[in-house]
């Protein structure tokens, strides 16, 4: 059987983290897919200087769907069941089984009920690349349990932050910042 000319399916790997939290922080995917030239995978990272955790989770799987140049089926593995569960599965561009949060979360415009919803901005974002698929199923991995590809994302976004040029003020403003 021949692969076709471009990939139909591509897994997504992602990781985000940072120290402390809030802090900097750093991002990573790997892209894997197949088309006529064989397998490819490629790495993607980024960084931030004053962020969260969860910020960087939901960067790291909305820059691996950003990357793709047309629609596919996605896999996308997270260590984060907060990711996992916020965005859900989506099928020809609409939320579908099992549904995330985020679907709640837009239609009470974007809150919560025990108040205002954080990285509003990403989700939206995220919710525009989700549309533009053909499928998106999320799975979750367990974090530093040996799964290559996840360690692989987790040494990325590592790198990435460690790139930061440190704003010393900042990360003691992020450290002070209790609320």
């Amino acid at each position: 059987m021949t692969q076709p000319k471009y990939p139909t399916k591509v897994t997504i790997y992602t990781d985000g983290g940072t120290n402390p939290n809030p802090g900097p922080g750093g991002w990573g995917a790997i892209l894997l897919y197949e088309d006529k030239n064989g397998k490819h995978e490629r790495e993607l990272k980024g960084r931030e200087n004053k962020t969260t955790n969860n910020r960087m989770e939901i960067t790291a799987m909305l820059e691996g769907l950003k990357a793709l140049k047309r629609p596919v089926n996605v896999i996308v593995y997270t260590d984060s069941k907060y990711l996992k569960d916020s965005i859900g599965n989506w099928d020809n561009g609409k939320s579908c089984q099992p549904f995330g949060w985020v679907i709640g979360w837009e239609a009470q415009g974007w809150a919560k009920r025990k108040g205002p919803l954080k990285n509003v901005d990403l989700w939206k974002a995220l919710i525009k690349e989700c549309k533009k698929q053909k499928s998106i199923t999320v799975r979750w991995v367990r974090g530093h349990s040996g799964n290559l590809y996840n360690e692989r994302c987790d040494e990325l976004a590592t790198k990435a932050m460690l790139e930061i040029d440190w704003d010393w003020k900042t990360v003691e403003e992020s450290i002070m910042d209790t609320d």
